[in-house]
């Protein structure tokens, strides 16, 4: 009896123990092959929901397969990758955190288990306790970036990563040709410099680098946001967000050309007050420009409508101006 009770005390005490060690060393040895730990139904149960386990888990859930068309999908997996290398390859890599995904079209029991309806989607799954609202990343709010990615896992598991980017040679390359045109340039009109003083072109540059700036590609480039928005259940593509707290890309590219639309429109007033052409082409010009200023400001104010709701004014297009986007 004495021996009955005393293996059985020995079993659920160390039991546990040994299953905890089996599933971090596997897990161990599958982060050791690849950076990102591929789940399907059953490993996910297992590894993620199942105790004991005292490692955290951050899981994307994407829908990769070519017959998805996720092409946000496939951005946030570059993303993804580059920040669980970056907690690979460092010196400071424990099996404190696991990084790992779940596809659509290897683990749909997954997503009907989490009721989750929409790709890509970022958890964190502590080593203890239940999962908080701020285990789930914001991505239309933050963006993909592996950079907020990094904060976020910071915030969730007290674990730094140094994101550490491939060397991407694009920008440089693409500096030094546009540097060498002009020089080029410079050089081919060595005795003709006049076009450096030409305020046109001055005035041409300016305009540009302030529309780039106004429609909001700077903040893009800090945040990292998707192009677009697919809802994989209906197929809808979204390309203005519907928040004030953030946008898509497409969105500035958008609002780049309608805010570009309505300085061309200006230029033209202007040309038309103050040209020496006869008065039949500048009622033309006068006509055009009143026209790209009145259309095109119509649909600027109707996607400020979209994203700030209750938003009281319009111009031409009225209620029916969120139509355009």
């Amino acid at each position: 009896m004495y021996l009955n009770i005393k293996n059985h005390f020995y079993l659920i005490v160390c039991f546990p123990q040994t299953l905890l060690s089996e599933k971090v060393g596997q897990m161990m040895e599958w982060a050791s092959k690849r950076s990102i730990i591929k789940l399907n139904g059953d490993k996910f149960r297992r590894f993620v929901k199942a105790p004991p386990r005292n490692y955290s888990v951050v899981i994307m859930f994407t829908a990769l397969q070519p017959q998805r068309q996720c092409g946000v999908c496939r951005q946030a997996d570059e993303e993804f990758h580059i920040l669980a290398n970056s907690w690979r390859y460092s010196s400071a890599f424990t099996n404190k955190v696991f990084f790992a995904s779940v596809d659509f079209d290897e683990g749909s029991d997954v997503f009907q288990m989490l009721s989750m309806n929409s790709a890509p989607t970022f958890l964190h799954f502590p080593a203890k306790g239940k999962q908080r609202k701020t285990d789930n990343y914001e991505l239309q709010v933050r963006g993909f970036a592996a950079e907020q990615l990094a904060r976020w896992v910071a915030d969730r598991t007290d674990v730094h990563i140094r994101v550490i980017r491939p060397p991407n040679y694009a920008g440089p390359l693409l500096l030094g040709f546009l540097l060498a045109v002009i020089g080029g340039l410079a050089y081919l009109r060595r005795h003709n410099l006049e076009f450096l003083f030409n305020k046109n072109v001055w005035a041409f540059s300016a305009l540009c680098f302030v529309l780039i700036m106004t429609s909001g590609q700077m903040w893009n480039h800090i945040r990292g946001p998707p192009y677009a928005h697919k809802n994989p259940n209906t197929g809808q593509v979204s390309y203005i967000h519907g928040s004030s707290q953030a946008q898509f890309v497409a969105e500035t590219h958008i609002v780049l050309l309608f805010n570009g639309a309505v300085t061309m429109g200006m230029v033209l007033l202007c040309e038309a007050a103050t040209s020496d052409m006869d008065i039949g082409k500048r009622k033309i010009l006068c006509v055009a420009g009143i026209g790209l200023v009145m259309l095109f400001f119509s649909w600027l104010l109707s996607i400020f409508r979209a994203k700030y709701h209750g938003y009281p004014y319009s111009l031409i297009l009225g209620k029916y101006g969120n139509s355009v986007v």
